[in-house]
């Protein structure tokens, strides 16, 4: 299995939308990611961040967070994502579980 990165943007066999890898690199050794969806018709929001490369554009969904294994799924890596715009993603994640 292909060792992902956080920020890599991934197909995933049933899953209509792309996905970008939020967990850490240590964190998806195990097989499994945590990933978010990136969905184009969609609006702006404070967890909803948009980007764009070559391969994919929309809407990233903060708030629909979800473990995935991808032991038991096809995938394929497609794009990757500039360190600077995983940073406010991993800050758009971070301010769902703070306490004020």
């Amino acid at each position: 299995m292909e060792q992902l990165q956080q920020g890599d943007i991934l197909k995933i066999e049933k899953i209509k939308h792309p996905v970008l890898v939020v967990s850490k690199d240590f964190f998806n050794t195990s097989g499994e990611i945590i990933g978010c969806p990136i969905i184009k018709d969609s609006v702006e929001g404070p967890l909803h961040i948009w980007m764009s490369t070559s391969e994919s554009e929309g809407y990233i969904q903060c708030e629909k967070i979800a473990l995935l294994d991808l032991a038991i799924r096809g995938y394929k890596k497609i794009d990757r994502l500039p360190l600077h715009e995983i940073m406010n993603v991993s800050d758009a994640i971070q301010s769902i579980f703070e306490y004020i």
